[in-house]
């Protein structure tokens, strides 16, 4: 199995954004993991377009969007054109979530779905064949350098009994207080892809950090 390590460009310093670009560029990350929201679905306002531009102008890897704002649907093919190779929306914020998914995936782009701590994997279970990827939110969206909740273990291992014989292909991804402590428990858990922001940049050495963690998730046995 294929386990990824996607830095999260939200946490990258925006004086020096093409440096931290080129540093991912030449670590041995997966995909950039890029944060978007609206100050509306959450308490935050990160960056749209014209960031996505300079990233996408720079990046020699995947994009991996995460939007986290109200009626995703308006924005998803100017994402894509922007240059998202993934797109991960939010099923509280979905409506018609079937149809959004449809969207992503019409706008050339593999799709996924986000859930926050509160909501449990079950109510994935009637689209979960058309997803390529499912994102567990190990905190509350909207900042960085939050606590860890525990519960997402259990998620976790919730999700991969829900894919299997399914859609075992699916990626798990995890996205908040991912850090060197606690990727091996995840990885036995059944993650796959793990989102890591200061966990990273806030290190002394990044392009080191990623190389641990990519070793850890790489001498894991995932259950």
């Amino acid at each position: 199995m294929k386990y990824i390590i996607a830095p999260s460009i939200l946490a990258a310093d925006f004086g020096n954004l093409q440096r931290d670009i080129e540093m991912i560029n030449q670590s041995e990350a997966d995909w950039f993991h890029v944060d978007v929201m609206d100050g509306v679905f959450v308490p935050n306002i990160s960056f749209g377009f014209p960031v996505m531009a300079a990233v996408k102008k720079h990046a020699t890897k995947s994009l991996d969007v995460h939007l986290m704002i109200v009626d995703p649907d308006k924005f998803i093919p100017e994402f894509a054109k922007a240059g998202a190779d993934r797109i991960t929306v939010h099923y509280e914020a979905c409506t018609h979530l079937h149809r959004t998914i449809q969207l992503i995936k019409a706008s050339g782009c593999k799709a996924g779905v986000a859930l926050n701590p509160h909501t449990p994997v079950t109510l994935l279970q009637d689209v979960i064949e058309d997803l390529d990827l499912v994102l567990i939110m190990s905190v509350n969206p909207g900042f960085g350098g939050q606590a860890f909740i525990h519960n997402t273990y259990k998620k976790i291992q919730d999700l991969k009994r829900l894919i299997q014989g399914v859609n075992e292909d699916l990626i798990i991804q995890v996205d908040g207080g991912v850090s060197l402590l606690n990727i091996t428990k995840l990885v036995s858990a059944g993650a796959n892809a793990f989102v890591a922001g200061s966990a990273i940049f806030a290190t002394d050495n990044p392009s080191q950090t990623i190389i641990e963690m990519k070793n850890l998730v790489t001498t894991s046995i995932s259950i």
